[in-house]
């Protein structure tokens, strides 16, 4: 296993990060099993574990810290914030009433006195980022939080973020973690060179986009679209849209690549990750131990100048062969009534 400097933390982390969404309800229910894989993947070589309050409501941080018992200070340990915890309007976002609540939660959850990472999940429109960055500062002055850092931000607000820690005298996001793979490449335009201008180190999710990088996901083999996250994200799956028929036909194409290179087509998907120097690490998420073996198996791969051209002749730098793995869109974007005048006021 390498390990890399985690932006300009000083903190040495694992290129394979363990990420833990598929612990618990959300994936794999058996929690003795799931605590044989943190092991496994400590062994391993991996010391970066990232998981997050949202993950089956709290029951992914449960099975992490229990997991942890009596290895917690050999590992860096990373979880979010930001998601839907219950029913009352007041529990989720990046205000400082719930995010003051929710750390207190996610060490109780960890059972530990620290956490090593504390990252914001995704924007909140509705909070202004100087009132989230203040209450995160306060926690790494009171020992609770080494380091902080955004997710799937875009690279607009990793700036506004930037310049207000600067000018408010407040911690700075030390790491972005965004999405991407071969197939979601946008990051690479805006985010990366953003994220190397600031010196923040970059965990990447989905670099197997969801699955259709392993190969699990076949010209003429049917996609069940009832389950999972194919039945929660049907415009990332369903198999009759125009985007996804190509990420079928690419597919087949980077098998070619990959068997070039003498790897598998995981194994190429999370070596072309690593390859771009903004990256720290990529996410692995496994849900079963077989997966995590086959993972591990992958550590260490490298790509040449020669496998990352064909890569790039197949899927053009700095694009989205799917725009909806983009992972978060801005409300501008996403509700009509922010990009339109009130009607009458038109003309």
């Amino acid at each position: 296993m390498h390990y890399r400097t985690l932006g300009a933390t000083g903190i040495k982390v694992s290129a394979y990060c363990l990420g833990a969404m598929m612990f618990g309800e959300w994936g794999n229910p058996d929690r003795r099993e799931c605590a044989r894989i943190i092991h496994r993947a400590l062994d391993g070589g991996i010391n970066f574990v990232d998981t997050a309050d949202v993950y089956s409501r709290g029951e992914s941080e449960q099975i992490v810290g229990a997991a942890l018992k009596g290895r917690r200070d050999s590992v860096v340990l990373a979880t979010k914030v930001h998601g839907q915890m219950g029913d009352d309007p007041n529990e989720r976002g990046n205000s400082r009433r719930w995010i003051r609540h929710e750390v207190e939660q996610s060490l109780r959850r960890l059972e530990t006195d620290y956490l090593d990472l504390y990252q914001i999940h995704r924007p909140d429109p509705a909070t202004d980022i100087e009132e989230t960055l203040s209450v995160l500062s306060d926690l790494v002055r009171e020992g609770k939080v080494r380091a902080i850092g955004s997710s799937t931000f875009p690279a607009e607000q990793i700036v506004e973020a930037q310049w207000a820690a600067e000018r408010r005298g407040y911690e700075r996001f030390r790491c972005e973690q965004p999405p991407y793979s071969i197939f979601a490449r946008g990051i690479e335009a805006s985010v990366l060179p953003t994220c190397q201008r600031y010196g923040m180190g970059v965990i990447v999710w989905s670099p197997l986009g969801g699955g259709w990088l392993t190969g699990r996901y076949r010209r003429g083999s049917e996609v069940d679209t009832s389950t999972g996250r194919a039945s929660r994200l049907p415009s990332r799956f369903d198999p009759a849209l125009p985007e996804n028929q190509r990420k079928l036909d690419l597919v087949e194409k980077l098998e070619g690549v990959a068997g070039e290179a003498g790897l598998s087509l995981t194994h190429l998907a999370l070596a072309f990750t690593l390859a771009h120097p903004a990256v720290s690490a990529t996410i692995i998420g496994p849900r079963t131990m077989d997966q995590l073996e086959d993972l591990l198996s992958g550590a260490g791969a490298e790509l040449d100048d020669e496998i990352l051209d064909a890569v790039d002749a197949l899927v053009e730098p700095g694009t989205m062969v799917n725009p909806a793995d983009a992972g978060y869109v801005p409300p501008p974007v996403s509700e009509p009534s922010l990009r339109r005048r009130p009607a009458g006021e038109r003309a």
